[in-house]
Order: structure tokens, then sequence, then C-alpha cells
């Protein structure tokens, strides 16, 4: 029996969520075996003096399958 556990990550990319994504499973991934899927929490994105948006951020769940 496969024996599951969940861990928050939060990333940020300069360029969209999607990156933000992407960067955060990269990065995860290099410290965490077995991968098997991620629930985006939470979106947000940081405003600079502009108005512009200047990074986006997510919230994610990281789930990951234990060794025997």
């Amino acid at each position: 029996m496969a024996i599951a556990k969940v861990t928050e990550i939060k990333a940020s990319s300069p360029d969209s969520f999607d990156d933000a994504i992407k960067e955060g499973i990269i990065r995860a991934n290099k410290t965490i075996r077995n991968i098997k899927s991620a629930w985006v929490k939470d979106l947000e994105v940081i405003v600079g003096d502009d108005g512009e948006i200047t990074e986006y951020r997510v919230l994610m769940k990281v789930t990951f399958i234990l060794e025997q």
C-alpha cells in the first residue's frame, strides 16, 4: 500500500502564473522524490508603484509518495 504526503510550496515568476507553477515544480523536484500531483491553492500578484504587475505568485499543495 502506498502512502502519500502533501506539502505546501510557494513559487513566483516575473512572467506568468504558468511560469511560477512550472518553476515551483522544477524546484520541488530537486528535493522531493516521487511527486505525483500539485493543486494550485492560491494565486497572488505583486503590483509595482506604477500599477503594473511585477510578480506572479502561486501557493501549491504538492503530493508525493513516501518511499518504503
